[in-house]
C-alpha cells in the first residue's frame, strides 16, 4: 500500500534519511522505532506531506504522491501535542476538518456523533472545552478528529508520550483495538520499545537515518539483525569473553564475535536436556524484587557477570550470596 522508494532527505549538509526503501501493507499497524534524532518523525512527516524528500518517491497504492498536496493524500495525522484548538469545544474540534470540506451541517452532525461514540467520548463531553478534558480524553478527541475524515492512512507521532505510565498502557490497548475496529493502515512513531512490541504488526528500527531492521516484534526481539537493534530492544547481557572461554559455550558459538543474550534467557532453573544447553556456575551478588518477577545479578565463575529475570512462582528462595548453577541455551545467543 505504501512504498518508500530510494528516499533521501537532507537539510543542508545533514542527511536525515540516507536511502530508505520500505513497503507497508494495507491494514498494517506499522511502527517506526528508534531513539531521538534517528529520522523516524522526519519520514512520517514526509509521508503526510510536511517535508518533501530530496530525492526518491513515495507511492500510495502505486500512485506517486511525492509532490501531492497534504489535503489530497488521504492521510490524517495525530500529533504528539494533539494540536487541538483550545478555544473550540470537543464537537467543534472533531468537526473542523469536515467544515473545511464544506460538508452539510446535518452530515457533519451525524459523522461527529458517530465517531465520538466509536472512540468512547460521551455526549456530555462534546460540549466541553478541550482544556477541561484529561490527557486521555484529549487523545481520543485528536484520534476522532483524524478518523472522522475517513483517511486511508492514520499517522501517529508519539501520541502517548505526554501521558503518565498507567494511562499510557491503558490507551495503547484502546488504540490497538480502535485500529482493529476500523481496519485502517496505521503508521506509528515511538521511541518506546514496549509500545512498539505490544502494538505493532511490524516494526522498522531506525538509527541515524537508516533502517537497521524490519520485522515482526518477535523477529526484532529474538532475532535482532544488528548490534544496535540487539541493544536498543529490551534488556540484554553482553557475554564477557572470559565467560565463553572458561565454559562449554566456546563449543557452540564463535569466540571471536561479540555475544549477547536476553536477560530472561538466562535461567536459574534447569532447562530441558538438550545438546545446546550449557550449565554454568556462579554466585548471586544482587537482586531486585518487582512483584511479578525478580532480577538477579550473577557473578559467573571464571569471570564476568550476567543478569537474569525469574518469574515469582512462590517457590523462589534464591538470595544474595547463594552459590548457584544456571543454564543457557546456546541457540538463544546473538552474535555480531
Amino acid at each position: 500500500m505504501i512504498t518508500f522508494k530510494d528516499i533521501q532527505i537532507k537539510f543542508g549538509d545533514f542527511h536525515a534519511i540516507k536511502n530508505l526503501n520500505l513497503n507497508i501493507k494495507k491494514g498494517e499497524f506499522f511502527t517506526f522505532l528508534g531513539p531521538s534524532g534517528c529520522g523516524k518523525t522526519t519520514i512520517l512527516r514526509s509521508l503526510v506531506g510536511f517535508i518533501k524528500p530530496s530525492s526518491g518517491q513515495i507511492l500510495l497504492s502505486d500512485r506517486d504522491i511525492t509532490d501531492v498536496s497534504i489535503e489530497n493524500r488521504g492521510i490524517s495525522m495525530v500529533f504528539q501535542s494533539y494540536a487541538l484548538f483550545p478555544t473550540l469545544n470537543v464537537y467543534e474540534n472533531i468537526a473542523f476538518g469536515l467544515r473545511v470540506k464544506k460538508i452539510s451541517k446535518s452530515e457533519i452532525d451525524r459523522e461527529v456523533r458517530d465517531i465520538a461514540q466509536k472512540v468512547d467520548l460521551k455526549e456530555a463531553q462534546l460540549s466541553k472545552k478541550v482544556s477541561e478534558l484529561s490527557g486521555g480524553q484529549q487523545q481520543r478527541v485528536a484520534i476522532a478528529r483524524a478518523l472522522v475524515l475517513k483517511p486511508s492512512i492514520l499517522a501517529l507521532d508519539e501520541p502517548l508520550s505526554n501521558l503518565d505510565a498507567q494511562l499510557r498502557v491503558q490507551l495503547r490497548n484502546e488504540l490497538k483495538n480502535l485500529q482493529k475496529k476500523f481496519g485502517i493502515t496505521t503508521i506509528y512513531v515511538t521511541h518506546d520499545q514496549e509500545e512498539a512490541l505490544t502494538l505493532s504488526d511490524r516494526i522498522a528500527v531506525f538509527n541515524n537515518g537508516i533502517v537497521e531492521q524490519v520485522g515482526t516484534p518477535q523477529e526484532i526481539y529474538n532475532r535482532s539483525q544488528s548490534e544496535f537493534v540487539c541493544n536498543f530492544i529490551g534488556d540484554i547481557n553482553k557475554i564477557d569473553a572470559e565467560v565463553i572461554q572458561n565454559s562449554q559455550l566456546k563449543n557452540f558459538i564463535d569466540p571471536y564475535k561479540t555475544a549477547y543474550i536476553r536477560n530472561e534467557k538466562v535461567s536459574l532453573s534447569a532447562l530441558p536436556q538438550h545438546k545446546d544447553v550449557v550449565q554454568l556456575k556462579g554466585k548471586i551478588v544482587d537482586q531486585e524484587f518487582y512483584g511479578l518477577y525478580t532480577k538477579y545479578l550473577i557473578e559467573v565463575a571464571g569471570g564476568g557477570c550476567l543478569k537474569t529475570i525469574e518469574k515469582d512462582n512462590g517457590f523462589d528462595d534464591n538470595k544474595v550470596g547463594d552459590e548457584i548453577d544456571f543454564y543457557i541455551n546456546a541457540n538463544d545467543i546473538l552474535q555480531y
